[in-house]
């Protein structure tokens, strides 16, 4: 693969020859919290090292699975080896969720930005993810505020806010904390959702129903598409990434020459099942979807150093191996990032909330289905060119309609490429709509038992394990099915990219070097500094500076300002009382 610029946060740039397949959306403005409010919630764990890090503590599980708005058409008429991988994938669900409630308990938070109108910055609870209020982006915030529970109103009253829009921001952070505990806010986005909705909505449950047929549950993988495109088939990100799952153009590219179909990137009908594939081929590598969805966003060699990482920590599993991971990157990047950014490189506070995010939407994704009809989505194989102008005349359909169907379609309709309608037309190609009819037996038995594939992470980057990801494609392309061949083409790209990437070699140095072994135990040590609350009470005299501070003391402007709960601002006044914090002894 060639070299690309890969935007993985916003203040980071990067060239890196090991690229996701995807890229992500950059319209977020996520907030970062201090590592004070972190410790504000969290509980301490020992681990087996002696070492203290932070877990959230347990929330009540609300299922998931296949228990929604898809059942009934996902399991009718299902094989007993279809039914056997979707209670597989069913329970691997159940587990994350339960891990995401555990860590990450502000995930309910993720759904109002997407159903709160544009221009308004939203306030939730890092706790339990409740609405807390949202103010206006531009506008008097005292008087245009939206308060969920008027009661915390008063913690505004008499206080003069800043102008700048991320100032505001942050002192109305430390404002409502003290009344609500820590919490967590972002620009609204509704705008992004709504008007897409209202145009493709009605499609939902017969996208949900081929996600699940990969063996990823519906909620999960359109929540994705949601967080990447509002469900819009042409939207385009600042990195040129295209379409439903936000696809970088030189993957589309390559996929395309492996695939023996014509694949048109703009349908969201086309793009579901190659994204629901690429889900599952990773959440059976990590055994989770929740690594398998920030490797979405963040790319592996990120992940992959965030599992290494909770590894060391006493991770029990690669899913807890991650989360642990991730609040340990998370928690360095608040003290110094060039310090410690060999620890976690480009791996960002969006990379740490993404899979969070994506948890959070599936209350989205449910309410949309349930609340707009649904209308079914035929698939036709096109056997030669077909312009819209036949397709519109045959069918008597606007030419708006069809395009809703197939948003790739400018003039003309690629001769074997899928087109979409609301009914079979036989004149326009044989019918391909396999997520009408039951898995095939052949194919559900092969997915069920690639699904429950348990090498481990480590495993899939080893030269030897390519024999046993290449068996299983081979195995899927010879089943002659639409899901083999999509699965089979996926399987390809995954086994080009382990193959071919710098991938294995990254990982595999940052597990054997006594450098960032070093390193890993010196963020160890700050840690435990900000949690035990060691460090210096310091009078800011005239001439003060936070960063002459830190380099007085031998630590960092950020952890000086997650101590202080300072956010971002680097304002201190003469007299003021501030805590320096100091390294913990060896």
């Amino acid at each position: 693969m060639p070299d690309s610029l890969h935007i993985v946060d916003p203040n980071e740039y990067t060239t890196a020859r090991n690229q996701p397949l995807f890229a992500q959306n950059t319209c977020y403005n996520l907030t970062v919290l201090s590592f004070e409010h972190m410790t504000r919630i969290a509980a301490l764990v020992t681990l087996a090292a002696g070492v203290t890090l932070i877990v959230f503590g347990p929330l009540t599980t609300i299922g998931f699975g296949t228990t929604g708005v898809h059942a009934k058409l996902a399991t009718v008429g299902a094989s007993p080896a279809e039914l056997k991988f979707k209670a597989y994938v069913d329970a691997r669900l159940e587990t994350d969720f339960a891990a995401v409630q555990s860590y990450r308990p502000a995930y309910l938070f993720w759904q109002h930005i997407f159903m709160i109108p544009d221009g308004r910055i939203v306030y939730g609870s890092a706790q339990d993810g409740r609405l807390l209020a949202s103010f206006p982006t531009r506008g008097d915030w005292a008087t245009d505020a939206t308060w969920e529970d008027p009661s915390l109103a008063v913690a505004l009253v008499g206080e003069r806010l800043p102008r700048r829009l991320g100032d505001r921001r942050a002192k109305v952070e430390r404002l409502l904390e003290s009344t609500t505990g820590p919490v967590v806010h972002n620009p609204a986005r509704g705008q992004v959702l709504s008007s897409n909705a209202e145009r493709y909505g009605s499609f939902l449950q017969q996208w949900g129903i081929i996600y699940e047929r990969f063996g990823v549950p519906a909620e999960i993988g359109l929540a994705q598409a949601v967080i990447e495109s509002g469900l819009r088939g042409r939207v385009r990100s600042r990195a040129r990434a295209l379409g439903f799952c936000q696809w970088l153009p030189r993957n589309w590219r390559h996929l395309k020459r492996l695939s023996p179909h014509v694949i048109e990137g703009y349908n969201q009908t086309t793009q579901a099942p190659y994204c629901a594939a690429y889900l599952t081929i990773l959440a059976t590598m990590y055994e989770s979807f929740i690594p398998a969805l920030s490797e979405h966003h963040a790319g592996g060699v990120n992940v992959g150093r965030a599992v290494i990482n909770g590894e060391r920590l006493g991770g029990k599993d690669t899913r807890e191996q991650y989360l642990l991971g991730s609040d340990f990157s998370r928690a360095l990047r608040n003290i110094s990032i060039w310090r410690y950014r060999d620890l976690f490189r480009t791996y960002g506070p969006r990379s740490f909330r993404y899979a969070e995010m994506v948890f959070g939407n599936t209350l989205n994704v449910r309410r949309l289905t349930e609340e707009i009809p649904q209308t079914e989505i035929f698939a036709m194989r096109a056997p030669r060119t077909l312009p819209l102008s036949e397709i519109t005349r045959v069918t008597g359909l606007s030419a708006n309609t069809v395009k809703r169907f197939n948003p790739a379609l400018v003039r003309k309709v690629p001769a074997r490429a899928n087109l979409y309608l609301p009914w079979h037309v036989e004149e326009f190609g044989p019918d391909v709509t396999f997520w009408h009819q039951p898995a095939p037996l052949e194919y559900a038995t092969l997915l069920n038992q690639f699904v429950r594939l348990k090498a481990g992470v480590k495993a899939w980057h080893q030269a030897s394990f390519e024999s046993t990801l290449r068996g299983f494609q081979e195995r899927f392309e010879a089943t002659g099915t639409e899901e083999g061949t999509i699965m089979a083409t996926m399987l390809a790209y995954v086994i080009g990219n382990l193959r071919t990437s710098r991938r294995a070699r990254i990982l595999d140095e940052f597990r054997s070097s006594d450098r960032i072994l070093r390193l890993f135990h010196e963020g160890l040590r700050d840690i435990r500094s900000i949690l035990s609350g060691s460090g210096i009470n310091h009078r800011v005299k005239r001439g003060d500076t936070l960063l002459g501070l830190a380099d007085r003391y031998g630590t960092s402007v950020r952890a000086i300002q997650a101590v202080n709960k300072l956010g971002r601002s680097t304002m201190i006044r003469i007299g003021q009382r501030i805590r320096v914090p100091t390294r913990a002894p060896e």
